[in-house]
């Protein structure tokens, strides 16, 4: 903290117009776009992908969107579809409650989010959410099944390129929430970096966890 402060008060401060050049730029930084750009590569099924109507099971235990270690969390399972397409089903419980009697419009985003996650498990790549958009169509009572596809659209470099819909009243029902995302591909040391050690050591200890994420790393 003192060598921080000596610098920033002595002779190595950086000048007015310097941080205000770093703020501009900053902010002027273009956003993602959601869209596949021309040229994007049309996303790939892995040969080793789960058949079409196979569960996907939950990628990690305690988390929030799909680990059954999480009583209050979504505990959201996957299926695989034809292509790099998914399906799933989740039902708002009151522990999912924003405004009283209606799912919290957070929760609908991590069922949408969750979902597009699970196009990764067919194309056998690691990645994290970069950017996602949600549109909240209608509101969604306490008890509906909201029934949630994903497909992705376009692949270019690291970035994977997705778009889903909730719907009530059955698959073919009303479209209540909908989103586009930008998925980044990463390697394991992502989390293994960022992480809290203490989980990062539970999951380390987990050779299955651990061979399913290297499996995933053979991808160019």
């Amino acid at each position: 903290m003192a060598a921080w402060c000596q610098a920033w008060h002595g002779r190595d401060r950086p000048s007015d117009s310097a941080v205000r050049s770093a703020h501009v730029s900053a902010a002027e930084r273009p956003r993602t776009s959601m869209t596949p750009p021309p040229g994007a590569a049309i996303p790939a099924r892995h040969p080793d992908a789960p058949a079409p109507g196979e569960t996907l099971g939950a990628h990690y235990e305690q988390c929030f969107g799909c680990g059954a270690g999480q009583p209050y969390g979504l505990q959201l399972e996957a299926r695989a579809g034809e292509g790099v397409t998914v399906s799933a089903e989740f039902t708002v419980k009151e522990a999912h409650q924003g405004a009283p009697g209606l799912a919290h419009g957070g929760v609908l985003t991590t069922a949408l989010d969750e979902t597009l996650g699970s196009l990764n498990w067919l194309m056998h790549v690691i990645a994290v959410t970069g950017r996602l958009e949600t549109d909240f169509v209608r509101p969604v009572p306490v008890g509906t099944t909201l029934h949630l596809d994903a497909r992705a659209t376009g692949r270019e470099g690291r970035k994977i390129y997705c778009s889903g819909t909730g719907r009530i009243g059955g698959p073919d029902g009303e479209v209540a929430v909908r989103a586009d995302a930008v998925f980044i591909e990463v390697k394991v040391e992502h989390f293994i970096n960022n992480g809290r050690e203490e989980e990062i050591k539970a999951a380390m200890a987990d050779p299955d966890q651990v061979r399913r994420a290297r499996a995933f790393e053979v991808n160019p």
